[in-house]
């Protein structure tokens, strides 16, 4: 059990000394290609503090890009990993396979939402679960096309780029990107607001805009999947208007369309829901997970209908760490956790403080745009005195300034104007509401 203490402290400026000697070797060692958010080096990390290499605890408003969602070096994660650490690494499950993959399918195939019986695959990154999904969904179908959202991000592969909708950093540069990828307009209901009440309330509305789009520039016959997260993760933490995915959802179903749904940034209890599908009642027809599946150990998985997941022939899918052992011991006791631990309901809680204290903000600043988001996934939207204009520079100063005072944040959005929150299910209150204190007095002093 760790005993780092759960403060914030700072020993040093930041960068401190250590922390600088160490960036100096990275300039020297790592490709340029490899960007670094905040300027320090972690040592420790437990519950909802970093400590760097100079002793400056950190509050944790990030969880490693929504990874961490139980709490760094969570015990239970601990103890799963050292016992099957010290009984094998690796045989490669195509191989010599092993409990501990079979036991985490059967766990995903049991939380994940969807009707009937339902199959699990496992993979290593987000990308590759996304990739997975399309080459599943292609083979189910027989069709060759995929849409994907404005503003969506689904990884850095060569397929998962062309998916992606901001080109820099993650698309600028690297192509030509796979073919047969097409682009539908999303519900964003605070910038949807420019273009009437109706399509920024009405999901139902906003999905016939959609569907328009994917009926015209790829035809049903032609499309494969729909793939979408139901919250935006990169794109700004963008919540669609209620209807949107039901809608989208009830086409496919009508098309011969696999829905898939990316809840890499979303699942495992970040939103109030084991996964955000849950809160409109979604089943979709493939669910790809990763980020909070184990804890920090490199996982993902595509999780689905027995039908669809079934269609690819044997050893059509796989690759030589998907599914590790390690991996699969940290993801069960990181399920086993969420649930013993009542962290969905936690999730809400902490919903509820960070609107709140947000919320009074907004209501002093009209800088803060829009306050949205979901259990522990929330974001503000930041813009130009009185208007909607995104304010891109003034969202860098305060995430360069909160991260001087000992708080790390994120931020994120098409227009570089969004700060978003993703604080550890563990962290306490005190410490929640204290990260957003030092923000509210940046802000101010901006």
């Amino acid at each position: 059990m760790s005993t780092l203490e759960q403060s914030r402290y700072l020993a040093t400026e930041i960068p401190g000394p250590r922390s600088q000697a160490l960036i100096d070797r990275k300039v020297a060692a790592v490709s340029r290609g490899i960007g670094n958010t905040m300027p320090v080096y972690t040592a420790r990390a437990f519950g909802g503090i970093v400590e760097d290499v100079d002793g400056n605890r950190f509050i944790d408003l990030g969880s490693g890009i929504a990874v961490t969602t139980i709490g760094n070096a969570a015990p239970q994660v601990v103890e799963a990993v050292q016992r099957q650490v010290a009984e094998f690494t690796h045989t490669c499950f195509m191989i010599t396979p092993y409990e501990g993959y079979v036991a985490v399918a059967e766990a995903l195939n049991r939380i994940t939402p969807g009707g009937g019986e339902q199959r699990s695959a496992l993979f290593n990154s987000g990308s590759e679960a996304v990739e997975n999904a399309i080459k599943i969904a292609r083979t189910y179908t027989r069709k060759p096309a995929v849409v994907s959202f404005d503003h969506a991000y689904h990884g850095r592969t060569n397929l998962t780029m062309a998916l992606t909708a901001k080109s820099m950093p993650y698309k600028h540069g690297f192509g030509p990107f796979a073919p047969e990828i097409y682009r539908a307009p999303l519900s964003y209901p605070f910038r949807d607001a420019e273009f009437g009440k109706e399509m920024a309330t009405d999901g139902q509305w906003a999905a016939k805009r959609a569907v328009s789009v994917i009926e015209k520039q790829v035809g049903a016959d032609n499309l494969a999947a729909v793939l979408i997260e139901p919250i935006q993760g990169e794109g700004g933490f963008i919540v669609p208007a209620d209807g949107f995915l039901p809608a989208l959802l009830e086409w496919c179903r009508d098309n011969n369309v696999v829905f898939i749904a990316d809840e890499v940034q979303t699942g495992f209890a970040r939103t109030g829901a084991m996964f955000a599908c849950e809160h409109e009642g979604v089943e979709p027809d493939l669910i790809c997970t990763a980020k909070g599946i184990a804890d920090g150990m490199p996982l993902s998985a595509v999780t689905g209908r027995a039908e669809i997941m079934d269609a690819p022939h044997v050893s059509g899918l796989g690759g030589t760490y998907g599914g590790n052992p390690v991996a699969c011991a940290a993801a069960l006791a990181t399920i086993d956790t969420i649930e013993s631990e009542g962290l969905v309901e936690r999730a809400r809680q902490i919903e509820t403080l960070m609107k709140d204290r947000l919320g009074r903000l907004q209501a002093e600043d009209d800088r803060i745009g829009d306050v949205r988001g979901r259990g522990a996934m929330i974001a503000m939207e930041l813009v130009k005195p009185g208007t909607t204009e995104p304010d891109a520079e003034l969202t860098m100063k305060l995430c360069v300034g909160c991260h001087m005072a000992g708080v790390i944040v994120l931020s994120c959005g098409t227009f570089g104007n969004v700060l978003r929150f993703l604080p550890p299910l563990a962290i306490a209150d005190d410490l929640l509401l204290e990260g957003l204190d030092v923000l509210a007095q940046v802000l101010k002093d901006l």
